[in-house]
C-alpha cells in the first residue's frame, strides 16, 4: 500500500532535504518504497511504502519529522474542520487506549482562534473513536503516545499523523550542549550545502559542544542518526515490524562495522576555547559511538589548518553579543567571566561560550579571524552561520554565496568565503579610508 508523507525541515533546507530523501531511497530501499516528490517552503513531499516512511525517520537527518497524510479538505469555520477530523478511520492507526496530542499550524488562515480550531480537531478524532471504540483517548500535551498534526492554509485542511513521536533532530546522545546549541539537523543541512563529503578535511573551530562535528563523524562512518531512538510508528497499529527489524539490521550492521575500523582517518577536527566545552563534546562524541574526534582546546584566532590538504570549515560563532567564557585557557589558567568580576554569577549561570578577549569588542574579534583565515586558509572553503548580515564586513571577506537559514525562529545567513590564492586585493574596510585585505 502506498501513502502520501510530508517530511517538514529548517526553512532554508527544502533542496537539501530533497536530495538526501533521494539518496535514502536509492541506497536504502527497494526501487518504488520511496518517491520524492515536490519542495514547498517548510519542507518536502513523499510518496511510499510503510518500509519507506520508517526509513525516512531512521535515516534522515534533516527532516524535523515524518508526517502521514491522513484527509484535505476545503473549510470555511471551525465546523468544517471538525467534521473533517470526524470522518477519518483514526481506530485503523491507534486505539482509545493511547494518549493523544493535537498541534495546529497555519498560513493565512481566515479563523480566529488557532487554539479553537485545535479543540476542534481534538473533538472529532475524540468523537469518531467513541463511536467506533466505545471510548475516548485521553489527553496527553507532554509525552502522547500519538500526535495529530492540522495544517491550514487560506482555505484547505489537512490531517497528518505523526510517524516520528519526538522531533527527529533528537537524536539520543547530545545530552551536553551550550547556551545557545544547534539543532542537529540544521547542522547536517548545512553540512550537506557546504558540499563536504567523508575523506575531505572538516574543520570546526568554535565547536561548542561538537554538532558539527557528530553529524559529519556519523555521516563518514555510517551510522543511522536515530538507531538509538525510538519512533512514533512503532505505536500505531499499521507497524510493520518485521520490516522494522529488516532496515534496524542492516543500520547496525553497518555502525558495527564502522566502530571496527579506525577513526584517526576521517580528518574530522574541532577546537575551541573553552576546555567545559570541549568536555561536553567528547562526552557527547561517546555517546553517539563515534570514538576520538581530535579537539584542541584553541583561541579561534590561532588557528591553523588541521590537515595538510584544503578542506572545509565551517562556524557558528555567537550572534552579535558580548561573549564571556568559562573554564580554563589554553595555558590552564582559570579565566573569570565579565559576570564574575562584576559578582553577578556564582555558578553554572550565565555560561556562554567565547572566542573574544575579556574586554575586545566583538570587531576586533571578527576582524582577527578574518585575517587568520586569510593567511593560514588558502585553498579552503569557510562557511559561517549567522544572524548577522554585517559579518563579511566585519571579516573583511566578500562573500561567495549567501543562503537564508532559521536556527529556530531566528533568521540567518550561511556566508560562503572561498579562500583562493592570489583573489585577496586592496579595499577600504566598511567604507572607511583605511585599506584592508579582502577576498574577492
Amino acid at each position: 500500500m502506498s501513502f502520501e508523507f510530508f517530511a517538514p525541515c529548517p526553512r532554508g533546507l527544502e533542496a537539501a532535504l530533497a536530495a538526501e530523501l533521494a539518496e535514502i531511497a536509492s541506497r536504502r530501499l527497494p526501487p518504488g518504497a520511496l518517491a520524492v516528490g515536490a519542495e514547498v517552503p517548510g519542507g518536502v513531499h513523499l510518496r511510499g511504502n510503510w518500509a519507506g516512511g520508517m526509513a525516512a525517520n531512521l535515516h534522515s537527518r534533516i527532516a524535523s519529522r515524518v508526517l502521514l497524510k491522513i484527509a484535505q479538505g476545503p473549510y470555511r469555520s471551525e465546523q468544517d474542520i471538525y467534521t473533517l477530523a470526524a470522518g477519518q478511520r483514526w481506530e485503523q492507526w491507534f486505539t482509545a487506549n493511547e494518549t493523544l496530542r493535537v498541534d495546529i499550524t497555519a498560513i493565512k488562515s481566515p479563523l480566529r482562534s488557532l487554539e479553537f480550531a485545535t479543540l476542534r480537531v481534538k473533538d472529532g478524532i475524540c468523537d469518531r473513536m467513541r463511536s467506533k471504540a466505545g471510548a475516548r483517548p485521553s489527553i496527553d500535551t507532554a509525552y502522547p503516545d500519538v500526535r495529530v498534526f492540522a495544517f491550514l492554509t487560506a482555505g484547505d485542511c489537512t490531517l497528518y499523523l505523526d510517524t516520528s513521536g519526538e522531533p527527529l533532530f533528537k537524536r539520543g546522545w547530545r545530552l551536553d550542549k551550550g547556551a545557545a546549541p544547534l539543532r542537529e539537523n540544521l547542522a547536517a543541512g548545512i553540512l550537506r550545502i557546504t558540499g563536504w563529503t567523508p575523506g575531505t578535511p572538516l574543520y570546526d573551530p568554535m565547536c561548542g559542544s561538537g554538532t558539527f562535528l557528530a553529524e559529519a563523524a556519523q555521516v563518514a562512518l555510517d551510522i543511522a542518526p536515530g538507531l538509538d531512538r525510538s519512533f512514533g510508528f512503532e505505536r500505531l497499529k499499521q507497524f510493520d515490524s518485521a520490516a522494522w527489524r529488516h532496515l534496524k539490521s542492516e543500520a547496525n550492521t553497518a555502525r558495527n562495522t564502522a566502530q571496527s575500523r579506525s577513526h584517526h582517518d576521517l580528518l574530522i577536527f574541532g577546537s575551541d576555547i573553552s576546555d567545559v566545552m570541549l568536555e561536553k563534546a567528547r562526552a557527547n562524541f561517546k555517546r553517539a559511538g563515534l570514538g576520538n574526534v581530535p579537539l584542541k582546546q584553541l583561541d579561534a584566532r590561532n588557528m591553523t589548518p588541521p590537515a595538510d590538504a584544503p578542506g572545509i570549515l565551517v562556524a557558528n560563532p555567537p550572534y552579535g553579543e558580548r561573549i564571556e567564557v568559562r573554564g580554563r585557557n589554553a595555558r590552564g589558567e582559570a579565566r573569570p567571566t565579565a559576570r564574575e568580576l562584576r559578582g553577578e554569577d556564582n555558578g553554572d549561570e550565565g555560561f556562554r561560550r567565547a572566542q573574544t578577549q575579556d574586554d575586545a569588542p566583538d570587531s576586533e574579534f571578527f576582524q582577527a579571524l578574518g585575517d587568520a583565515l586569510k593567511q593560514r586558509f588558502t585553498g579552503w572553503r569557510a562557511f559561517v552561520l549567522t544572524s548577522d548580515r554585517k559579518l563579511p564586513g566585519q571579516l573583511r571577506l566578500r562573500e561567495s554565496a549567501k543562503t537564508p537559514l532559521y536556527n529556530g525562529a531566528l533568521e540567518c545567513r550561511l556566508f560562503r568565503f572561498d579562500l583562493i590564492a592570489g583573489s585577496v586585493r586592496q579595499r577600504p574596510a566598511n567604507g572607511g579610508s583605511t585599506p584592508a585585505n579582502e577576498n574577492a
